[in-house]
């Protein structure tokens, strides 16, 4: 059978890992075009967690090469990445609770929202929702690291 066999059910996987790619491509496309769009996603002086992560990460697997006199990643620094990792999660939970609900503000459903995370039901997604919530700090515009 073929790819495009109409009486072969789509691989769910795939799938995802195409809209992925496309939604990356989308975002870049619109709101990344240039260095002054994609400025306004980092700190100019101080690296985020997420960026610290991944900048190790990416050293370390050779994606990112070293410049000129920079010194190679040491067990420290990976340490120091490993220590960053809680708080880069809280981040993007932070920002993921937040993004969900700005969705339902502007009328998704949870099917739409469901489908948008990757989640099988509308259940699924405010069960995630609710944890996520749950995990945040009250009142606080910083997350902490969840315990």
């Amino acid at each position: 059978m073929t790819e495009n066999d109409p009486f072969t059910p789509p691989d769910a996987g795939a799938a995802r890992a195409q809209r992925v790619y496309t939604a990356l491509f989308r975002i870049a496309e619109r709101h990344a075009a240039d260095a002054e769009q994609r400025a306004r996603q980092t700190h100019p002086h101080v690296l985020a967690p997420h960026e610290a992560v991944r900048l190790v990460s990416f050293l370390l697997s050779g994606a990112a090469l070293p410049v000129e006199g920079e010194p190679e990643v040491d067990r420290a620094d990976i340490t120091a990445a490993l220590t960053l990792v809680p708080r880069a999660r809280a981040e993007l939970d932070e920002v993921e609770a937040g993004l969900i609900e700005m969705a339902r503000g502007r009328g998704l459903t949870w099917q739409e929202i469901a489908f948008g995370l990757g989640l099988g039901t509308p259940q699924a997604a405010r069960q995630r929702h609710a944890r996520l919530t749950e995990r945040l700090p009250e009142g606080e515009g910083d997350a902490a690291a969840p315990a």
